[in-house]
Order: structure tokens, then C-alpha cells, then sequence
């Protein structure tokens, strides 16, 4: 590797440590004033690096960028040091309330609420002030509601290149069994006595 490609490397290596969030070509292409196709080989060539020599972490592409993350097989370790850490973590409540914004975008409050089965405003509110969901317009009907969809955040958070990436519902479907018993069930409960 020529003296002047490993700076390139070097460099573009730097901006990852020090990046919050994932860096695109032309992002990299503007601050090191490097042209598209070096930057890309230094991409690839650090990703490679990482993976040949089983380092700690990875480069991975993630929301139309590239950005380092700890290696899997360390997870053990690194979860151990987080919970050693007053870290606040998703409820419930806003991980289902996460789900139906992810699978369902645009939403409306209304929509989740009549999703959930209850009011969601309170969960609404702490997922947009963590970032993980944005107002993208409001709804062409009476009143005219906001419309919520997921961030870039998100994307980073679930180590999603895409919103496309998402496990199809289909996988969480109960089977035929488990529906019938459900039925059985709500049938029995709804018997007055």
C-alpha cells in the first residue's frame, strides 16, 4: 500500500473514532477534499482490515453511512460495562409503541393509540425527545394530525442500513393453535354473567 493511500486510510479511520453518527462518502469526500473512488477503497480496505485481524470492532454501513461499531462476539463485555451505567433504557410501552411507528410510518398519535389499545402521548413524547422519531407533516383529514415516522437515530440504534431491513411481521404471527386459543379466550371473557 503506497505511503499516501495508508494516510487516506488514516485518516478517514480518525474521522469514524471520532464521528456520533454514520459518515457518508461525500461527507468524508468534502473534509478530507479526497475524491470518491480513494475514499471507497479506504472504506473497504479498513473493513477488511478490521474483519482479516478480528479486531474489537467493525465498519459497518448503516442510514446511508459508514460508522464503527463494538464486535458482536464481545457483547458479553460490553454489556456488562453498560449496566454498570445508570443508562435509561426503552419501556415496554415505547419499544411497542417504537415497533408500530417503524412498521406503520407516517402515524398519527390516534393511529398508535388505536394500535396499543391506549393513549400513547407520554411514550410519543419520550421516543421524539430521544431522537428515535421525528414529525414528518400532518395527515390531510379533519384537524389535520401530526404524522410521526422513525430517524436516522433509530437506524443507527437498531444497526439499520434501511427501515427496509425490518423483520417482516410475518415472523412475530402467532401460529393457528395459538389463534385459536386466543379466540377461546376472548370468546369466554366476553360471555356477561
Amino acid at each position: 500500500m503506497s505511503e499516501m493511500r495508508a494516510r487516506i486510510r488514516n485518516i478517514i479511520e480518525s474521522l469514524f473514532f471520532v464521528s456520533d453518527r454514520p459518515l457518508n462518502i461525500s461527507r468524508i469526500c468534502e473534509v478530507t477534499s479526497v475524491g470518491e473512488e480513494e475514499v471507497k477503497q479506504a472504506i473497504e480496505d479498513l473493513a477488511n482490515e478490521y474483519r482479516r485481524t478480528d479486531r474489537g470492532f467493525q465498519l459497518r454501513e448503516v442510514a446511508g453511512g459508514y460508522r464503527l461499531y463494538s464486535h458482536p462476539a464481545y457483547a458479553p463485555y460490553i454489556e456488562k460495562l453498560i449496566l454498570s451505567f445508570d443508562h435509561r433504557r426503552l419501556t415496554q410501552a415505547a419499544l411497542e409503541t417504537l415497533s408500530i411507528i417503524a412498521y406503520k410510518q407516517p402515524v398519527t398519535r390516534m393511529d398508535i393509540a388505536a394500535i396499543r389499545g391506549v393513549n400513547s402521548d407520554g411514550v410519543v413524547n419520550t421516543l421524539l425527545n430521544r431522537g428515535l422519531i421525528k414529525e414528518m407533516g400532518r395527515q390531510g383529514t379533519t384537524g389535520q394530525p401530526i404524522l410521526y415516522g422513525t430517524t436516522t437515530r433509530f437506524l443507527e440504534s437498531f444497526g439499520l442500513r434501511s427501515i427496509d431491513e425490518l423483520p417482516p411481521l410475518d415472523e412475530f404471527s402467532p401460529d393457528e393453535e395459538v389463534r385459536r386459543q386466543i379466540e377461546e379466550n376472548l370468546r369466554s371473557s366476553a360471555v356477561i354473567e
